[in-house]
């Protein structure tokens, strides 16, 4: 049975497709497309965007600026990602919303729960920008936090890889997949799944993490539909 309602989380980097910086517009009409047939089926979507492709708060720090101003900046690069996918949906003839945690009322909506609850009812898009809308948080938190406000049921992380490995397949070609693995698991073995924060909020409110390969095509809908050969489940 496939999920009702659910947070997709992607990562800033993930837009840039083959670039080096910036928006690959063909990877933005893949997951607009992606996307589209989940709706079509009557699951309704939340979105989480990093800013990664475009501006990362830590990098700022590093090179001298204040760690608040850097991660400001971050908070609106996620809204000019949150912005280009909105574009790219409603090209496809998608209803979208897009709501900000920082007030900027000529390109979207605050976010207010009530609000984002009902568009989702209504089939449309919801899509959350500018992280939490304070410093110190990364958009895993956010979207740990949005998917718990909102109820959803399940957050998907959507990453370059296709699940949680031993160690980083990138780097270690012995790294076997997990297929599941509960919350304890991933704490003692120090697995890194999201940050520290992000993934104690889904643990303590009993919110399942997927993480799968959003890069091939057709996982999302098989995601969704619980189809368990993709992507790894954090449980309980």
């Amino acid at each position: 049975m496939a999920y009702k309602r659910i947070l997709l989380k992607l990562s800033g980097e993930a837009l840039m497709g083959n670039k080096q910086f910036g928006i690959d517009n063909e990877r933005l009409a893949i997951y607009a497309k992606e996307i589209k047939e989940l709706v079509d089926d009557g699951i309704e979507v939340a979105i989480v965007i990093g800013g990664g492709n475009i501006f990362r708060g830590i990098q700022a720090e590093e090179g001298g600026m204040e760690r608040t101003q850097g991660d400001y900046m971050g908070m609106l690069a996620t809204v000019i990602n949150s912005m280009a996918l909105q574009s790219a949906l409603e090209g496809v003839g998608v209803y979208t919303r897009l709501q900000t945690a920082i007030e900027m009322k000529e390109i979207a909506e605050p976010f207010i729960k009530r609000r984002a609850v009902r568009h989702l009812e209504k089939g449309r898009v919801v899509i959350f920008g500018a992280g939490t809308g304070n410093p110190f948080f990364t958009t895993d938190t956010a979207a740990s936090l949005r998917a718990i406000e909102v109820e959803a049921d399940v957050i998907l992380k959507g990453t370059r890889v296709d699940g949680i490995y031993t160690s980083d397949p990138e780097k270690d070609s012995n790294a076997t997949k997990y297929k599941e693995i509960t919350f304890e698991e991933v704490y003692s073995k120090g697995l890194n799944v999201m940050d520290m924060t992000a993934f104690t909020l889904c643990n303590e409110n009993k919110l399942p993490i997927i993480v799968f390969n959003m890069n091939t095509p057709g996982n999302l809908k098989k995601v969704v539909n619980q189809e368990t050969e993709v992507g790894t489940l954090v449980t309980f």
